[in-house]
């Protein structure tokens, strides 16, 4: 398992920007992959995206694809999430977690963020 810190959320109006971080400190970051996911009040927690240890492979949510951008950089140990035109039914928690493949599943992922609140106004 690895140890994940996510940062970056916040308070911000419809259509506006934010963009998370995710902090893996370690050697191991590079040889896994990573995803997104977020939970609303009252709702289970759903995918957002995903990207392979190389960042050749990225994958979303179709709620997100168009809006928001996942990357890494290997070399900060750190993992983002870029979100563009956001609206209020992205409200949620975000949470960054480790697999051994890029994935949608929240099962394939063994290691989880503790994260970060992104709230939209209208």
């Amino acid at each position: 398992q690895v140890q994940l810190v996510e940062s970056g959320g916040g308070l911000v109006q419809a259509g506006g920007s934010l963009r998370l971080s995710c902090a893996a400190p370690g050697r191991t970051f590079s040889t896994y992959a990573m995803g997104w996911f977020r939970q609303a009040p009252g709702k289970e927690r759903e995918f957002v995206a995903t990207i392979d240890w190389s960042g050749g492979y990225t994958y979303y949510a179709d709620s997100v694809k168009g809006r928001f951008t996942i990357s890494r950089d290997n070399a900060r140990n750190t993992v983002y999430l870029q979100m563009n035109s956001l609206n209020p039914e992205d409200t949620a928690v975000y949470y960054c977690a480790a697999s051994q493949r890029a994935a949608t599943p929240t099962r394939l992922y063994n290691s989880w963020g503790q994260g970060t609140q992104v709230t939209v106004s209208s």
